[in-house]
């Protein structure tokens, strides 16, 4: 048996001492950066939600020509936001006037998919507008319209989104209204789910803004992939002369009941703003009152900034309504 001389014991041991030292000392550099990145992370962290972009709310500079509909990600991202949420009629007058319109379509993807990845933007949903009456009381009418509706599910599913927003708005008798949706809704979301695609109703106006009426269209169509998009604004039943839009509003649905109500088949929500007062709060809607609802309806989702005022600019509106649903948002 060999005994080890005291030299080499003294080399062993003090490379034993170097080690135990690095060691240490790469666990102390770790945990500070782990330490840095919750701290850096705290202000996201302290949100049960995360943000979008509505692309509506740029509607006034995509209308004149200031920002392209295309370069959507690129605006968000510099706005500071995680998700976007496409809107079908910015992209629709390109198609209509195309050629050969699905290579087009195509064409327009491949460039909102490249420019989402470009600016590390999720591509969260696309609010459809424009493709016939999903409500309508003839059936080949609305049979129309969900076929209509399918290229946007397809293309949703292209771009990586999570759903479709669709409208119902039709009849204006709630018994046919409710059939004809309930018909519209289980075509359209079959399809979707063959694509793994939500199908959302948005409350949009008319009969669709009565969340009683909606809620009961969900719960007979009962399909996992068919859901709610409850907007904190559009509760307006009716509009003077019965106009659908552009018209004072002379009835309206209690808007924190319907948003509750909305909320167990909620998949998306829109945060709709229209003027703030001085202290930057929402003078017709208690953000702070409505992001309560939504969390306790178990939403931890996007929730998408959707600005319609005429007092502030765009952009203006868009970070008005995202610096108030973080401040509303950390207080829960």
């Amino acid at each position: 048996m060999n005994i080890m001389s005291s030299k080499t014991f003294l080399i062993l041991g003090f490379f034993s001492l170097f080690l135990s030292f690095t060691a240490c000392k790469q666990k102390s550099e770790n945990e500070d950066k782990a330490s840095a990145i919750t701290k850096s992370e705290k202000p996201a962290d302290a949100l049960f939600f995360k943000l979008s972009l509505a692309q509506w709310s740029l509607h006034p500079l995509i209308h004149d020509g200031t920002i392209d509909p295309l370069d959507f990600a690129r605006t968000a991202s510099e706005m500071g936001f995680e998700g976007i949420e496409y809107v079908s009629g910015f992209y629709s007058e390109k198609l209509k006037d195309a050629k050969d319109p699905e290579r087009k379509m195509q064409e327009i993807l491949d460039t909102l998919k490249a420019r989402s990845e470009k600016y590390n933007m999720r591509n969260v949903l696309i609010m459809v507008d424009g493709e016939g009456d999903l409500a309508a009381n003839d059936v080949t009418e609305r049979d129309k319209a969900v076929e209509n509706h399918k290229k946007w599910i397809d293309a949703a599913s292209f771009l990586g989104c999570h759903s479709i927003r669709v409208n119902l708005f039709g009849s204006d008798i709630p018994e046919e209204w409710q059939a004809n949706s309930i018909d519209a809704l289980k075509k359209l979301s079959a399809y979707g789910a063959e694509k793994n695609i939500n199908v959302l109703v948005e409350n949009h106006g008319l009969l669709s803004s009565n969340a009683d009426l909606l809620v009961e269209v969900m719960r007979q169509v009962n399909m996992e992939n068919c859901g709610t998009l409850p907007d904190f604004g559009n509760f307006c039943l009716k509009r003077e002369g019965d106009a659908r839009w552009d018209a004072d509003c002379v009835e309206e649905y209690p808007r924190y009941e319907g948003v509750e109500k909305m909320m167990p088949y909620a998949k998306a929500v829109s945060a709709k703003s229209y003027t703030f007062n001085s202290t930057g709060e929402e003078e017709l809607i208690d953000y702070k009152k409505m992001l309560k609802i939504v969390k306790e309806g178990g939403y931890s989702g996007y929730i998408g900034v959707e600005f319609e005022g005429e007092e502030d600019s765009a952009k203006e509106g868009i970070q008005k309504t995202k610096d108030l649903l973080i401040k509303a948002g950390r207080k829960l």
